[in-house]
């Protein structure tokens, strides 16, 4: 890999976040490769641990890599954001919420019919993660579990035009309930309907996943 300068000032993670993205579109990361681990990116250059999070949370976002649990982080693409996510950056929540609605139910009918082992194991978890933040007051995290969690919902259903747009969404909606949530008790009181939702997703049984979808968007 390409030596690196250390960014020797306090960093903001946008600023490792572009240093990633040009290496990404250089070649020197390739499709379906892994990125080095934190420590090593910690060390390349100079930054915390919180720092190279955030940075691989924004390339996400951005849907140049993805995070898999327990494996790494792989880049998934090369190319900036399109016009449509930069629309969707300007969005007013409102309107998210409506895009959102509209794809909620073609994904939980598609994802029930077709997940996959590796999908189940990430959508327990990230609920799982949902929970205990919820539990202990963690916002920011459990916001952060909520829409990933959602997330790998649109990508069981394993069609990716379907899981881009939702991700797209799925971005800024993340921003929106950072700034409508003063506290997770909301997020815990939906709990149980998410936990039903995957029940139903994993037991193959599309309508009443449906239902508890149609529940849960109506809820706080």
């Amino acid at each position: 890999m390409m030596e690196n300068p250390a960014i020797r000032k306090k960093s903001l993670a946008e600023e490792l976040a572009a240093r990633l993205q040009e290496q990404i579109a250089a070649g020197i990361f390739g499709i379906g490769e892994k990125l080095p681990p934190e420590p090593e990116l910690m060390r390349i250059f100079g930054v915390s641990r919180s720092t190279v999070r955030e940075a691989v949370r924004i390339l996400s976002d951005m849907g140049l890599l993805r995070v898999r649990q327990g494996a790494g982080t792989f880049v998934v693409s090369r190319n900036a954001p399109d016009l449509m996510t930069q629309r969707l950056k300007r969005a007013d929540i409102r309107e998210l919420d409506e895009v959102r609605r509209i794809l909620e139910a073609a994904i939980v009918e598609k994802a029930a019919e077709r997940y996959t082992e590796q999908d189940a194991f990430r959508m327990k978890a990230y609920l799982s993660e949902r929970k205990e933040a919820a539990e202990t007051g963690r916002l920011e995290q459990c916001i952060d579990a909520d829409v990933n969690f959602h997330a790998t919902i649109a990508e069981a259903t394993h069609n990716e035009i379907l899981s881009g747009l939702y991700r797209a969404t799925a971005i800024h909606l993340r921003d929106g309930f950072k700034r409508i949530y003063a506290d997770t008790g909301y997020l815990l009181a939906s709990q149980p309907s998410h936990d039903r939702l995957a029940a139903f997703i994993l037991a193959h049984d599309t309508r009443n996943a449906l239902k508890t979808i149609r529940i849960i968007l109506e809820e706080p």
